[in-house]
């Protein structure tokens, strides 16, 4: 059972804060040779034959056990035809005025009727119909807390989600439906729920792993929620021991999300957390190219090569899809150097469950 939370909810923006191969093994089918029946053989000189009784057995397959926290998970509790009704605790807005785009911390009521796991996610069902007079269908979002919550107590689930507002081709602005819905939404109101669904970014169940974690924007969602089992937390049945690394990819220094909190985590676990920020509208690097968190971790090249020859080394990637191209870029050359290829290398570790994709 876990104990209360440590730290609170990241306050609105102000200007003043601050290589083996990892596959299951199936045995090969195995030849079962029985009594052998001889007649008619060769003996003086006269030759006959030899007849052998030859029969198989079916091949043992050993059950593949996963390296990730999926003991007892719910997946699909609530569907769209009858959702959970969760009310809004808390709406408020973690970005600056000056960001490119607004994006929101919501806390939602349980009552722990939606029992979900650190890396999983829950849908959305937006009020209103669609152009066809139909109700909207649901909109899945990362969900941005550990599964104690914010407050500690099993009852609530957070999300982080961006307003997406647009100009579309014909100059007319665009609103996202969903997005629009949850960020307008005050206390008191009430919001329908599915899910929990999603076992791709489950937490690693070793506690003295290395966890990789790389986000763009709103893609920090389920890193959050592995970060706040990590550190801000205590459980009788786990404590992490290992390392924490943490990318976050954003434009501008007031799209920073939850950095005080991160900051806090640093204080108090420096050895076991890292933490790197890519704010592509204000950084470069040494060769003035602006820092993508692609660019960002390519100064560390070499370091994470030699991490992801580790078995233990979980890398979770959650966001803007074209930052996955980026990142292949960097370890085609440094695996090559070893003699291995990295696209069948990466095939490899998603297998054994270690590279994990949730990007759009």
């Amino acid at each position: 059972m876990a104990a209360a939370v440590t730290a609170a909810v990241s306050l609105p923006y102000s200007n003043s804060t601050s290589l083996p191969i990892r596959t299951s093994i199936v045995a090969p089918e195995r030849l079962v040779f029985k009594k052998v029946s001889l007649n008619n053989v060769s003996i003086s000189g006269r030759v006959g034959t030899i007849r052998a009784q030859v029969t198989t057995e079916a091949p043992v397959k050993v059950v593949k056990h996963s390296k990730k926290q999926d003991e007892g998970i719910v997946v699909n509790k609530f569907k769209p035809k009858e959702p959970y009704v969760g009310r809004v605790l808390l709406n408020t807005k973690i970005t600056g005025d000056d960001a490119p785009g607004e994006t929101w911390h919501m806390v939602f009521s349980t009552e722990g009727e939606v029992p979900y796991r650190e890396g999983q996610s829950i849908g959305i069902v937006p009020d209103g119909i669609d152009k066809n007079g139909k109700p909207h269908k649901l909109r899945l979002y990362s969900i941005a807390s550990s599964a104690i919550g914010d407050f500690g107590d099993s009852k609530t689930v957070s999300l982080c989600v961006k307003r997406l507002v647009y100009t579309n081709d014909a100059g007319e602005v665009v609103k996202g439906v969903c997005s629009n819905f949850l960020c307008d939404l005050r206390p008191g109101s009430e919001v329908k729920i599915t899910g929990p669904v999603g076992k791709e970014m489950l937490m690693p169940k070793d506690p003295n792993a290395t966890v990789i974690m790389l986000g763009t924007g709103t893609g920090i969602a389920p890193f959050r929620s592995f970060l706040w089992k990590m550190f801000f937390e205590k459980h009788e049945d786990y404590q992490f021991n290992g390392l924490a690394w943490l990318f976050l990819g954003v434009p501008t220094s007031s799209s920073l999300l939850y950095k005080e909190e991160f900051e806090k985590m640093k204080e108090k676990a420096p050895e076991n957390f890292r933490l790197d920020f890519a704010v592509s509208r204000e950084q470069v690097n040494d060769k003035g190219e602006k820092m993508y968190i692609q660019t960002r971790m390519a100064q560390y090249a070499e370091e994470l090569w030699e991490l992801l020859k580790k078995d233990n080394t979980f890398v979770y990637m959650c966001g803007l899809k074209g930052m996955e191209k980026g990142i292949d870029d960097i370890m085609v050359s440094l695996a090559a150097k070893d003699g291995i290829d990295w696209i069948e290398y990466k095939r490899t570790l998603k297998k054994a469950e270690q590279w994990n994709v949730e990007v759009y």
